[in-house]
């Protein structure tokens, strides 16, 4: 059994359709915490670290054998809590940050809102130093893309972030940072490879979960 930390609950049918796909017959258990986010978005992730770490703890409960973090703002802080948690904590943007370095030193993030931008840009820097790679990194917030998500219209908050990444002509690879912009990914046109961390995220904590 996989257990998910979200912080949207729009996230979960995204997550058990992807499970439906590549990973039949895998147990998710869904734990949405949309209190989180609103306030690392005001105060910053570390100031809700102990509440990160209690809401993992009640995740990893009953038989989990991994926790996903779907959220790019608290992965960070997610991850520094694993130690405490019993179980493998995976933060969902890994794989594609890993994969973003992979593509090239040139790479974009797009993000719906301001709090995942520093979170993310430190990821790919780790990844990069992981990989003794070079890389540049460019960030963007996408106006109004996270109000549309809010209020639920999340094919108008797409429809934002693919217009956003048509845009960038100079990258090796557009990473887009937020699970939640998962979908713009089918919508884009631009030849620049688009990464979105839904997928691989979710298969790596399958083969956390065992």
């Amino acid at each position: 059994m996989l257990a998910l930390l979200h912080t949207s609950a729009l996230h979960v049918p995204v997550f058990d359709a992807l499970r439906d796909e590549d990973h039949p017959g895998l147990e998710l258990r869904h734990l949405v915490t949309p209190e989180l986010l609103a306030r690392a978005r005001g105060e910053g992730p570390d100031a809700v670290a102990p509440q990160v770490a209690a809401a993992l703890e009640r995740a990893a409960a009953d038989g989990v054998r991994a926790v996903l973090c779907t959220c790019s703002t608290i992965g960070e802080v997610a991850e520094r809590a694993a130690g405490r948690i019993g179980v493998p904590v995976v933060r969902c943007d890994r794989p594609m940050a890993a994969q973003a370095v992979a593509a090239g030193p040139r790479v974009t993030v797009l993000a719906t809102v301001e709090s995942t931008l520093a979170p993310t840009l430190t990821l790919i820097e780790d990844e990069a130093r992981r990989a003794h790679r070079p890389v540049r990194v460019r960030t963007q917030v996408v106006p109004d893309a996270w109000t549309r998500f809010e209020a639920g219209d999340v094919e108008g908050c797409a429809r934002l972030v693919a217009a956003a990444a048509d845009t960038v002509t100079d990258a090796d690879v557009i990473v887009l940072a937020q699970a939640s912009m998962a979908g713009a990914q089918r919508l884009t046109t631009t030849a620049v490879p688009v990464l979105s961390s839904p997928r691989p995220g979710l298969a790596a904590a399958a083969r956390a979960a065992g």
